[in-house]
């Protein structure tokens, strides 16, 4: 596995259940609401806004909800005032965990995050404990049938990106976060279909995980992104693809 989590790559290949979209809308909504709150309304000038109705969009949800959220955090609508908070620590193994949080009460949040690591075999930590490991990185994914490397190489490179890399069955753009958007364009209007397209945190290295520090993580990881004030889950736990389940 060259840089992405393992973990994002095999859940967003085998989709998202019916009984979790509704979970997943919600949190969409969160980083549309607050994105909009910090950097304006308007997409073309906002960067993360932009990215975040992307990522809507990337999940067929309907149009007047992306717009009621971004209203939300203009003013025009009323709406929950969400703070950001970064949380960090080790799962099974000593893998690291990274969490992005959206919350009305930051005491709820902390508070069900720890119970979630307590009761998953790993332990909540100081802030800057595992925040090293990653990096702040634009990634795309592609399916290899959908693209011809070497075509995909030349037009990311051109676009901006930093890498290009193969992926077992798929190829990873990376690029920084200021070159994102100028890379998606290009494999938009290349007409090349992706698998993910966001910013993210990649981590440097990766802890390979197996048996039941694996089960565990697995479960630390789905426990995490099933609380309502977790916006996303990064870890360098390299888990066994068969251990993974939407």
């Amino acid at each position: 596995m060259s840089g992405h989590s393992k973990w994002s790559s095999i859940k967003h290949k085998k989709g998202i259940t019916d009984s979790k979209r509704g979970k997943v809308f919600t949190k969409l909504i969160k980083e549309i609401t607050v994105a909009a709150r910090t950097g304006g309304g308007d997409p073309a000038c906002n960067p993360r806004l932009r990215t975040a109705i992307l990522a809507a969009k990337s999940e067929n949800m309907p149009k007047d909800n992306i717009e009621r959220g971004v209203k939300k955090g203009t003013g025009e609508l009323e709406g929950v005032n969400y703070e950001e908070s970064t949380y960090e620590g080790y799962g099974p193994g000593g893998a690291a965990v990274l969490i992005e949080s959206l919350t009305d009460n930051k005491n709820r949040a902390v508070a069900d995050i720890r119970h979630i690591f307590n009761k998953c075999g790993g332990n909540l930590g100081e802030n800057g404990c595992v925040s090293w490991m990653f990096d702040s990185k634009g990634y795309i994914g592609i399916e290899k049938k959908a693209v011809d490397e070497e075509k995909l190489m030349e037009m990311a490179i051109e676009a901006g990106a930093d890498d290009v890399r193969d992926n077992d069955d798929s190829f990873e753009i990376i690029t920084e976060p200021d070159d994102f958007d100028a890379v998606k364009v290009a494999v938009d209007n290349a007409l090349i279909n992706y698998i993910e397209a966001e910013i993210t945190m990649l981590p440097q290295t990766l802890v390979s995980l197996e048996g039941k520090e694996a089960e565990q993580m697995v479960r630390l990881m789905e426990k995490l992104e099933d609380c309502d004030d977790v916006q996303k889950v990064y870890t360098n736990a390299d888990i066994p693809d068969e251990l993974v389940t939407a």
